[in-house]
């Protein structure tokens, strides 16, 4: 595995560099990933490395608030045409790509040096150091589910497709078996990779990690998945709904928490072993949930997949292995050493990775700090229940316009506290943007128009 770490940059990349270049590597490609879910750029030569890690690399603002259109840019009163900023990667996550390249992730920081408001990898960043701070360990794991295209985005032959079959192995052997030695040769730990229901659609699940190394690895998987198509000819689309009518791709994100060592989704004497502070952040998760839905699938295609019987947990409630549930819960035990964990199954690939995680776990910490008290179990499908059931059990269905999922985003103190009023405004007004100029356009023809916008 090759990995950089270091607690300063110059000297790291003065070190680093004829190791690198040993390695054949020529290239350095740094990423962020912005409010739409778009993963933007640069790259430099290997020796400019430690210029990119410190001062940076200027950006305007504007990479903010890029749309998924290819050509919008959603300027507003606080981002404009005129001002700078630095990305800087960090060295401490690169990773060799392969074939001369190599890739670290980047945060946005002012031309003061002081870290940017709307940087999402930052919003993580403090996130994760709110938990730290409360004595929290956390851990996530990222599964993600994508449909192989062609290059212009049309369908590919499915003859010998069937939901999870072998087929879809052999047919794709090749892709199957150079992702995984593309992701082992760059460090990234794939638990498990397997056709999926939709036809021509793959799931990767991914190693747990603390949350800000597991976006990373997620957006580096991205991109070994994407080279690794073009290689054979393909695309990978990492659409909500790559096919108006026909199943959908999730990026479900999987956590668990532990104070001081010991687990808070295990061996305790609440409801399937979860303690008191356990209890707590999945009642944080289901309380936040409608006002999140604009990060977590707020797309102008979520909505097409937001619907009950797509696993996509379209309804508001939480149950012990209950795939149409929002928040699905799973036990510890013999069939699972790891221990129980939390899986967030609303996120679709439209979502920026690093505000996914930072919504979900700012949620729990929420609901920790708050002691919220978990509402009972969903022990069924919620779609069989009657309307009356669903309201006495406060059960209620996640949005299913775009609209109304980003307004109660735009309107919520919740969000607003754990992301910041910058993130949560760069994502209204993208999100806005789509509404207004494609909002009226059909399932089929938005399906089209955007298969291929968050690929890489």
């Amino acid at each position: 595995m090759a990995v950089v770490s270091s607690t300063t940059a110059k000297p790291l990349a003065a070190a680093a560099i004829a190791q690198l270049e040993a390695d054949g590597v020529a290239t350095l490609i740094g990423t962020i990933v912005n409010a739409a879910g778009l993963t933007l750029a640069k790259t430099v030569p290997l020796r400019r490395m430690g210029s990119f890690a410190d001062p940076g690399l200027g950006a305007s603002p504007v990479w903010h608030v890029f749309a998924i259109d290819q050509s919008g840019i959603v300027f507003g009163e606080e981002i404009g045409v005129v001002g700078d900023q630095r990305i800087r990667i960090d060295l401490g996550a690169l990773r060799i790509l392969g074939d001369g390249l190599a890739w670290a992730p980047g945060n946005f920081f002012n031309q003061d040096g002081t870290p940017d408001a709307y940087c999402s990898r930052g919003a993580l960043g403090r996130v994760a150091d709110r938990l730290s701070e409360a004595g929290i360990s956390t851990v996530v794991g990222h599964e993600m589910e994508f449909v192989l295209v062609g290059p212009d985005g049309s369908r590919l032959p499915s003859h010998l497709w069937a939901q999870y079959g072998l087929a879809g192995v052999l047919e794709y052997e090749g892709f199957v078996r150079d992702v995984t030695n593309a992701a082992t040769a760059s460090g990234v730990a794939i638990e498990q990779f397997h056709p999926e229901y939709g036809v021509n659609q793959f799931e990767i699940s991914l190693a747990a990690l603390p949350p800000v190394a597991a976006a990373d690895a997620l957006v580096l998987m991205r991109i070994i998945i994407g080279r690794v198509a073009r290689r054979y000819g393909m695309r990978v689309s990492l659409s909500p709904v790559p096919f108006a009518g026909e199943v959908g791709s999730g990026s479900h994100q999987h956590f668990s928490m532990k104070r001081d060592d010991v687990p808070l989704f295990s061996d305790g004497d609440g409801v399937n072993g979860l303690t008191p502070e356990g209890e707590s952040a999945v009642a944080g998760l289901l309380a936040g949930l409608p006002d999140a839905q604009g990060v977590l699938a707020g797309s102008v295609l979520s909505g097409q997949r937001m619907q009950p019987g797509h696993w996509s947990g379209a309804t508001v409630c939480w149950g012990t292995e209950n795939r149409e549930a929002a928040v699905r819960f799973l036990i510890g035990g013999v069939s699972n050493p790891a221990g129980a964990n939390v899986e967030v199954k609303v996120i679709d690939p439209s979502a920026n990775p690093y505000l996914a995680t930072a919504t979900i776990l700012g949620l729990a910490l929420d609901g920790i700090e708050r002691k919220l008290k978990l509402p009972p179990e969903t022990t069924v499908d919620p779609a069989t229940l009657t309307d009356e059931q669903r309201r006495r059990a406060g059960i209620v269905a996640m949005a299913h316009n775009q609209a109304d999922a980003v307004d109660a985003l735009d309107h919520s103190s919740v969000m607003r506290r754990i992301l910041g009023d910058a993130v949560v405004d760069s994502v209204v007004a993208v999100r806005r943007y789509e509404q207004k100029n494609f909002g009226d356009l059909s399932a089929e023809d938005a399906a089209d128009k955007f298969r291929l916008a968050w690929s890489v």
